[in-house]
This record gives C-alpha cells, sequence and structure tokens, in this order.
C-alpha cells in the first residue's frame, strides 16, 4: 500500500476543513434567518394577540373608520388549501412522469420530455403568472361563469405547474439510482415491468421521492410574484372559486408601502415568522412520515 505524503494529507485536511466550513455557514444562515424572523415578528404578536392574530378573519391594517384589524386566519387556510391542491395535483403527475422516463420511455423521447422539463424549471416565476393571467384566468372565468377568473383555482394550477420540475427531475435520479437486480429478480419471478417499477422501484427510490415532494411543497409554499398575478390577491377565507391572498403575497404586496415602524409592518414580519415556522414544519411531518412508512 502506498503511504500518503505529507501533501496529500496537508490537502485532505484542508478540503475537510473547507467542506466543514460550508456545512456550518449554511446552518449559520438558517440560524440567523430564524433568529431575526422571531426577534422581528413576536413583537407585532404580543401587541394583537396571539389569539387575534393567528385566528382573525379579517385583516385591515389601514382601517380608519374602524379598528385597525390583523387576523391572517384567511392567509394561513389560503396557503394550505393552495399548497394541498397543487401537491394533489402536481405529485401524480410529476411521479408517473418521473418513472417513466426513468424505466419506460424510448432514449430519443425522454430526451425530448427531460429537456423541456428542464426549461420548464428555467422559466421565471413571473413568466407563468403572465400566462396564467392572460391565459387560465379569462379560461375559468367563461367556464364557471365567474365575475373574475382569478381565484384559487387558478392559483392551484399554476402551482401545480411550477412544483413539476422538483419532483419530476428529483424522482428521476432517485429511480435511476435503484440497482437492476431489484428489477431483475422481481420480473424473474413473474412479475410484469408494470408491477415491477410501482412495487419495486418506487419503494426502493422512496427517499429520493419523499426529497422531491419536500422540494415542491416548499416551492409552492414560498412561490409568490406567480400567485400574486392569478390569485385576486383579495384577503378573503379560501373558496375554490373565490379571490383570495395566501402568506407569500400578502406580504409581496404590502411590505413596500408598509410604513418603517408601523405595526402594519411588524405583522408583516409576524407573517414572515409563520411561513418560516409552517414550511418547517411540513418538513418535519413529511421526513417523519416517510421513516415511519421505511419501517
Amino acid at each position: 500500500m502506498k503511504t500518503k505524503s505529507a501533501k496529500q494529507i496537508a490537502l485532505e485536511n484542508g478540503m475537510n476543513l473547507l467542506f466543514l466550513l460550508c456545512g456550518i455557514i449554511a446552518v449559520g444562515f438558517v440560524l440567523c434567518i430564524t433568529v431575526y424572523l422571531v426577534i422581528s415578528g413576536i413583537p407585532a404578536i404580543m401587541k394583537i394577540g396571539f389569539t387575534d392574530f393567528l385566528f382573525g378573519k379579517v385583516w385591515k391594517p389601514t382601517a380608519t373608520t374602524v379598528e385597525a384589524s390583523y387576523g391572517i386566519l384567511p392567509f394561513l387556510m389560503t396557503s394550505i388549501y393552495g399548497t394541498a391542491g397543487a401537491v394533489a395535483i402536481g405529485v401524480p403527475i410529476g411521479l408517473l412522469t418521473a418513472v417513466y422516463l426513468a424505466k419506460a420511455a424510448p432514449k430519443k423521447v425522454a430526451d425530448i420530455i427531460r429537456t423541456a422539463v428542464q426549461l420548464l424549471a428555467g422559466i421565471p416565476s413571473v413568466v407563468y403568472g403572465l400566462v396564467g393571467m392572460i391565459i387560465l384566468v379569462p379560461g375559468i372565468q367563461k367556464l364557471f361563469h365567474l365575475s373574475s377568473g382569478a381565484t384559487l383555482l387558478a392559483a392551484i394550477f399554476v402551482l401545480a405547474i411550477m412544483i413539476l420540475p422538483s419532483i419530476i427531475n428529483v424522482s428521476e435520479t432517485a429511480l435511476r439510482a435503484v440497482p437492476k437486480e431489484y428489477e431483475e429478480a422481481s420480473m424473474a419471478m413473474g412479475a410484469t415491468e408494470l408491477e415491477t417499477y410501482f412495487r419495486v422501484s418506487v419503494p426502493a427510490a422512496k427517499s429520493g421521492i419523499a426529497t422531491a415532494i419536500v422540494l415542491g411543497v416548499g416551492r409552492a409554499i414560498g412561490e409568490a410574484m406567480a400567485i400574486i398575478m392569478v390569485s385576486g390577491n383579495v384577503p378573503n377565507m379560501p373558496g375554490l372559486f373565490r379571490p383570495v391572498r395566501f402568506m407569500t403575497t400578502a406580504i409581496a404586496s404590502e411590505m413596500s408601502y408598509a410604513s418603517v415602524g408601523s405595526l402594519q409592518r411588524e405583522a408583516l414580519f409576524s407573517i414572515g415568522l409563520v411561513l418560516f415556522l409552517f414550511i418547517m414544519l411540513i418538513n418535519v411531518l413529511l421526513n417523519v412520515f416517510i421513516k415511519r412508512k421505511g419501517a
């Protein structure tokens, strides 16, 4: 066996230190964001009241004739419904597409679809919103005979399309990493190709597929620019055919004109804190669910 030279050992130690530093920086950024949101968001919640803030149904921070209201329940429920709807549509389509690309598609067809998916991932979110506003919103308005097509339904469709690239790319990579021996053993025991794909390959790649779903959920919850153009941006309680406002769009639409030091601006930071905790909670629950299924 060759012994490592002092130069090689020093290089390896230096790279290990560099990787450790990068990991510490990444964790540090998360901690800094968490601390900043807590410091900025807690004061408004204390002033408004936790119950009134989280479960209040009226958001009127600039009211002059009546007392200002800072209830974010419409934003919170809209974000939950919108994300759940996008995941319900996007995950099955994305997973089936990934299975087809990884296991069943001819090489030329797979290359074309894979390129299209990659292009889909590179489209700016404002373009999704623009296309949705021009095509989807009028279509929903005419189809369901509504006064406006800018509704929760339009936002769900836009979000479902936007999360597809993340789900497809990561799921396909996970499926391709499944050892061929698993599939060969399944087929040798008499299983069809379809049964092998969904009863052997998909369960074996569940960890990567779970990561894809988490990324898709994070994209859906955190999107603002596209859905602000198709959802109506009105602080209503969620309804499939009603104009609504998500937590992200509430922050994006009001932060620019909320005066510094005002309760409205502090309340927007509080919404950011709730959104951050909401995303963390969903990620933790998804990871726990996947681990239990794996056990």
